[in-house]
């Protein structure tokens, strides 16, 4: 039997951040982020306990759907997962550096698509020789051009669907020791999405692991082979794809 080696272990992890309510007055940029990070108690602001002790182990090779209701915490753990939020709790601990990519990841709205591409690229860590080598690659997985020539426009002529689209072949032109997708899938055409899930299946073959978040079961699974299911920020299921998802459904059905 082959060595399974783990990608991210998240042993008891707890995500506690906080948000302004009313009442709790504006004040600058400065003093919103001291209000997040203090541990005083400030009035009209909040505590969010998004993720409460979350323990689990991802392997190479494995695709892992993430489902749940809105305000789950789906989003909230893969941030943590990828060092964009500090743990309250518990420690994240991965192989590699894990990549997160979401619908509202930044892309500079005033650059052209192909300006992006190269930055995108930089970004992740490829050279502009890659970038310049996997160009016509990204764009043609894109579909942006199928329409007109898209690419040489801004970025905020671009619908909604087109710049998730874009997003995701930047991302996916890079091989990843663990990507993150959240709810990219969900914005593309039927054929896009088969292009999609096609390219996980070539990442996961290539030693690396994927955790897709998505609302749509359909798409979790056609791509997953196991599936947490989290509710109120708890991990409520953990388990091979079919049986996590039909014990969502049920439970939401009822």
């Amino acid at each position: 039997m082959a060595e399974r080696i783990p990608t991210v272990i998240a042993d008891d992890v707890h995500v506690v951040y906080k948000v302004q309510g009313a009442g709790g007055g504006r004040g600058s940029a400065t003093s919103a982020l001291s209000r997040i990070f203090s541990r005083k108690t400030v009035p009209g602001v909040r505590e969010v306990h998004a993720v409460r002790g979350v323990s689990f182990t991802a392997y190479r090779g494995e695709a892992i759907g993430l489902i749940g209701s809105n305000g789950s915490g789906k989003s909230t753990l893969l941030k943590a997962i990828a060092g964009l939020l500090p743990a309250a709790g518990g420690r994240v601990y991965t192989d590699g550096q894990p990549s997160l990519l979401g619908v509202n990841a930044a892309l500079m709205n005033d650059l052209t698509g192909e300006r992006n591409v190269l930055l995108g690229g930089l970004a992740m860590g490829m050279s502009r020789r890659e970038v310049q080598e996997r160009y016509e690659e990204i764009v043609e997985f894109s579909g942006i051009n199928e329409k007109g020539d898209f690419i040489g426009l801004p970025m905020r002529t671009y619908s909604s669907g087109m710049a998730a689209r874009l997003r995701f072949s930047i991302a996916a032109a890079k091989r990843h020791d663990v990507l993150m997708i959240d709810e990219a899938l969900a914005t593309g055409d039927a054929r896009f999405q088969r292009r999609s899930q096609r390219r996980i299946a070539e990442l996961r073959a290539s030693a690396g692991t994927v955790f897709l978040v998505s609302h749509t079961l359909a798409t979790i699974r056609e791509t997953c082979t196991r599936t947490l299911w989290l509710e109120s920020g708890t991990l409520r299921m953990d388990g091979p794809t079919a049986e996590v998802c039909d014990a969502y459904a049920a439970a939401t059905a009822a």
